[in-house]
């Protein structure tokens, strides 16, 4: 990662995805690249992947919009499965998910707030 000027530069590939413990999620089933964790450097992004049969709980977020673009694999929102290139976005306090996937998947995900790890904006909603 480097900044170059005022914008933020990450080669993704050279970045390794770790263990993203989401509360209610498949225990070890969620990875995440971490791209930019700081609002302050613009749009808070992460790469989530998600493990064959892996699943997120619906939930919703309080302090920012979220928006996923599937890069690899079948993401399924809701019990609609998504093939790459779909684009979808959740307005701030919308419910949203649950994620899943039958065979794995990559899913850029973008939000418009800091995501603090010790005390996450994630509300269970099922």
């Amino acid at each position: 990662m480097k900044i170059e000027g005022v914008s933020l530069v990450v080669q993704t590939g050279e970045v390794e995805p770790v263990p993203f413990p989401i509360p209610g999620s498949t225990p070890g089933g969620v990875k995440a690249t971490l791209v930019n964790v700081d609002g302050a450097s613009g749009l808070v992004t992460t790469i989530i992947h998600i493990a064959p049969g892996a699943r997120i709980p619906a939930h919703y977020h309080n302090d920012g919009a979220e928006a996923h673009y599937v890069l690899e694999g079948d993401f399924i929102n809701a019990g609609v499965s998504h093939a790459p290139g779909a684009f979808i976005t959740h307005p701030v306090g919308v419910v949203h998910g649950p994620h899943e996937s039958k065979g794995g998947c990559k899913v850029l995900t973008l939000q418009t707030a800091y995501v603090d790890p010790a005390k996450p904006d994630f509300h269970i909603a099922e």
